[in-house]
């Protein structure tokens, strides 16, 4: 079984695999790449947890797939084909598992995963980020969701979450779904400590097991 240290003790961390969304650019500030460098080393060293993510070797998915792998942990690219070429996403990193298309490679890397981390990015990012936020409210998973708010990149986003929540579009408890921290550490931590809290709508939800297999951890693993 993994472990992690805490506190001096030896203790079984919560999550076998953790999903990094990120850019596949570097963006203008040094920070950002090496918060993905610390991320990368938070989950390899500190909690040894293996990586799933977008594929490809540029941006800041290079920098914390690299940093994962090259620490001995397992990383898993998923990719749709036409990504594939190295021109566009570079050479590969660990396993890579071929795709057809973009729904199914977020289908894909949700099922892997026990958990969500967002890293700088862009549309891409944003937009798989909200996605299993979505599936979350609507009891599709009920994995952490967590943004590593690098020198406060997401606090427009918060803010504007903030204020879908004083408009009655996202309840509080919506709200809470996602989990934000300034450091790899605090927020990997964050993750750990998280439960999820249940509605009494969503929870009634019955949803299709062909779909279910796509996003719920397997048997073992946290959900």
């Amino acid at each position: 079984m993994d472990r992690m240290e805490v506190e001096g003790k030896t203790t079984p961390s919560r999550f076998k695999r953790i999903c990094v969304f990120c850019g596949s650019s570097s963006g203008k500030k040094p920070t950002y790449q090496e918060a993905a460098v610390q991320l990368g080393q938070e989950l390899k060293v500190e909690r040894r947890i293996d990586l799933v993510y977008g594929g490809g070797s540029v941006g800041l998915m290079g920098l914390v797939s690299q940093a994962v792998h090259d620490g001995g942990r397992h990383v898993l690219g998923v990719i749709p084909r036409t990504l594939m070429p190295v021109e566009i996403t570079g050479g590969s990193v660990g396993e890579v598992r071929a795709v057809s298309d973009m729904h199914q490679r977020k289908a894909e890397m949700a099922r892997q995963a026990d958990a969500f981390i967002a890293l700088p990015g862009g549309y891409g990012t944003l937009e798989e980020l909200l996605e299993v936020i979505t599936w979350a409210q609507l009891g599709i998973h009920r994995k952490p969701v967590g943004l590593l708010n690098v020198d406060g990149y997401y606090n427009s986003l918060l803010s504007f979450i903030d204020k879908a929540v004083d408009e009655g579009f996202v309840s509080p408890m919506a709200r809470r779904i996602i989990v934000s921290a300034p450091t790899a550490k605090d927020l990997v931590r964050q993750l750990e400590e998280y439960e999820p809290e249940y509605d009494e709508v969503t929870a009634k939800l019955v949803w299709e097991e062909v779909d279910r297999r796509n996003y719920v951890a397997e048997p073992g693993v946290a959900t």
